[in-house]
C-alpha cells in the first residue's frame, strides 16, 4: 500500500471518529442520557480493539510476512483481511462517538451545583484536571505504548489496549450507583425542527410591542423574553393569543415553541462562524503521518544506545500542550492578577486567535526543515533510497511539534471552553462534540488536499506522494536502483 493511499485511509477514518460524536451527543441528549451512550460506546470500543489486536495474533487474518526493503515480494491483502481490518476500525469509530462528546459533560455533571458558591471555580479546576489528564493518556500512548509495539511486536502493543480498555469500562460500571444521571427531557433534533418550522408558520406575524404575557415559557419556568439575536426564530414562542393559556398549546408542539427551545437553536447557530474558522487549524494538526515518515529518515539518536522512535515525536506536542495548561492556570494568570491588583482573564476569542497564528509558524517551520530535508538527502547519495538514515538530526523536527502543541493548548482548549460557556446545559453533550464534528470535516479536507497534490504532481509513473520520501520529482536518474541496507 502506498503512502497516500495508507494516508488517504487514516484520514478518511478519523473523519468518521470525529463525525460520530455529534451523532453520539444528540442521542445522549435527547434519547439514551450520558451514562448509557458512554456505556454502549465503551463496549463497541472494547469490541474494536478486540478485533483490531486479532488481526495480529490470528495467522490468516494478515498478509504472510515479508522483506519491507523488497516491496514486490510482500503481497495484497485479501477481501476477508481488509474486512476485519476495517470492521475494527468502525467498531472503535462507533465506540468513540459515544464516548467522546459525553465524558466530559457527564464529569462535570457530578460536581455542577447551583447551590455551590465555588461553583465556578470546582469547574474550571475540574476542567484543568479532565485536559490534563486527556493529555498524558495520549502522551503515554504516543511513548509507552509505541515503545512496546516497536520492542515487543503488534501482538503486545495492540494486546496492551485491549487490557486497558476491559478494565476502564469495568469500573466504569462498577460506580453506577455513585453517579448523578441528569433526565433526558426531550428529543433536541426534534425540539430544532418544530422551531423552525413554527418560525416559518408564523413569519406573517407582528412582533409584540408587550413584552410580559407575549412569549411562550414552560410551566413552571421563570417568565423570560428571547433575545434579539436571530429575531426571525423568536416568531416560533410569539403568543397569537395570549389570554390561552399555556396547558392547551402545549399539547401541539408544532404550533407554539418555549423561549428556551428557541435560545437553544440560537445558541448552536451563533457558534457556527467561530466553529468554521477553526476547521484549517485541524487541518495542519492532521498532518501525523509525513511528520512520522520525515523522522525515519533522519538520526534519531540521543546517545549512541537510545534511539527515539519515529512516532514518538507527537510526544514533544503533548508535553507543550500539557505545559501551557499547567503555566496558564498556575503562573500566567495568577501574575498577571497580581501585578494589576485585580483578577486577570484572557479572552476565549484572543486565545483561539492566537491558536490559529501559531498554527500558521508550526507549517511554515515544518516546510523549511523538510526542504532542508530533502536536499540533504539528495547530497547524501539516498536520492532513491528510502531506508537511508541521512546525516541531519531528527531533533530539528521538534520546533514544529512544540509549535503545533502550542497551536492546540491556545485553540482547541478554548474551542471546547467557548462552546461549554454558550450552550444551555442541556447542550452540554453537543458542546464537547463541536471541536470533533470541525476535526471531521477538516480530515476530509486534508484528505481531499493529499489526493488533490497526489493527481497533480504526477509523473514518471509516480507521485510526489508515491515516492519514496527521499526522492524527487524533479530530476530525471533513470531505473530505480533497488534500495540498500
Amino acid at each position: 500500500m502506498s503512502y497516500a493511499k495508507g494516508t488517504n485511509i487514516i484520514l478518511l477514518w478519523s473523519a468518521a471518529t470525529n463525525f460520530l460524536p455529534i451523532v453520539g451527543a444528540f442521542l445522549s441528549d435527547s434519547f439514551l442520557g450520558r451514562f448509557l451512550t458512554i456505556f454502549v460506546g465503551s463496549i463497541f470500543s472494547l469490541m474494536g480493539t478486540i478485533l483490531l489486536w486479532l488481526t495480529t495474533v490470528i495467522q490468516n487474518a494478515k498478509p504472510p510476512s515479508c522483506d519491507v526493503q523488497v516491496p514486490h515480494s510482500c503481497k495484497t491483502p485479501t477481501h476477508i483481511q481488509y474486512t476485519l481490518l476495517f470492521s475494527s476500525f468502525a467498531f472503535i469509530s462507533i465506540g468513540a462517538g459515544g464516548v467522546r462528546p459525553c465524558s466530559l459533560a457527564f464529569g462535570a455533571d457530578q460536581i455542577d451545583s447551583k447551590d455551590n458558591p465555588k461553583r465556578e471555580r470546582v469547574l474550571e479546576s475540574f476542567f484543568g484536571w479532565y485536559y490534563s489528564t486527556a493529555i498524558m493518556a495520549v502522551m503515554i500512548a504516543f511513548t509507552g505504548i509505541v515503545y512496546i509495539q516497536d520492542h515487543h511486536g503488534w501482538r503486545v502493543g495492540f494486546g496492551v489496549p485491549v487490557v486497558l480498555m476491559f478494565f476502564s469500562t469495568f469500573l466504569f460500571v462498577v460506580a453506577y450507583p455513585l453517579y448523578y444521571k441528569l433526565k433526558v427531557e426531550k428529543s433536541l433534533f426534534t425540539s430544532f425542527c418544530q422551531v423552525i418550522s413554527v418560525a416559518w408558520k408564523n413569519r406573517k406575524l407582528e412582533f409584540p410591542d408587550s413584552i410580559d404575557g407575549s412569549w411562550y415559557n414552560k410551566n413552571d419556568a421563570i417568565v423570560t423574553k428571547p433575545t434579539n439575536n436571530l429575531r426571525f426564530l423568536n416568531k416560533a414562542c410569539i403568543l397569537s393569543k395570549p389570554e390561552d393559556t399555556t396547558k392547551v398549546m402545549a399539547k401541539d408542539p408544532w404550533t407554539i415553541c418555549t423561549v428556551d427551545q428557541v435560545e437553544e437553536l440560537k445558541a448552536l447557530i451563533k457558534v457556527t462562524p467561530l466553529w468554521s474558522s477553526c476547521i484549517m487549524l485541524s487541518v495542519t494538526m492532521n498532518q501525523t503521518t509525513f511528520p512520522v515518515l520525515q523522522a525515519k529518515t533522519m538520526d534519531r539518536h540521543i546517545t549512541s544506545r537510545f534511539e527515539i522512535p519515529a512516532a514518538s515525536f507527537s510526544f514533544f506536542t503533548i508535553v507543550t500542550i500539557m505545559v501551557w495548561v499547567i503555566l496558564y492556570d498556575r503562573v500566567i494568570l495568577p501574575l498577571l492578577s497580581k501585578i494589576k491588583g485585580q483578577p486577570v482573564y484572557i479572552s476565549v476569542k484572543l486565545r483561539m486567535g492566537a491558536g490559529l497564528a501559531c498554527s500558521i509558524i508550526g507549517m511554515m517551520v515544518s516546510g523549511i526543515v523538510e526542504h532542508i530535508r530533502k536536499n540533504k538527502a539528495i547530497e547524501d547519495g539516498f536520492f532513491d533510497n528510502s531506508q537511508g538514515v541521512i546525516k541531519m538530526s531528527a531533533m530539528w523536527l521538534i520546533p514544529q511539534h512544540v509549535i503545533n502543541g502550542l497551536a492546540d493548548g491556545l485553540n482547541i482548549i478554548g474551542q471546547n471552553e467557548f462552546y461549554y460557556s454558550e450552550f444551555p446545559k442541556s447542550m452540554s453533550s453537543i458542546a464537547s462534540s463541536l471541536y470533533l464534528l470541525g476535526s471531521a470535516f477538516a480530515n476530509l479536507l486534508a484528505s481531499l488536499l493529499l489526493s488533490t497534490v497526489n493527481e497533480l504532481t504526477k509523473g514518471n509513473d509516480k507521485t510526489v506522494l508515491e515516492c519514496d520520501k527521499n526522492d524527487d520529482l524533479g530530476d530525471e536518474q533513470g531505473p530505480k536502483s533497488e534500495p540498500g541496507s
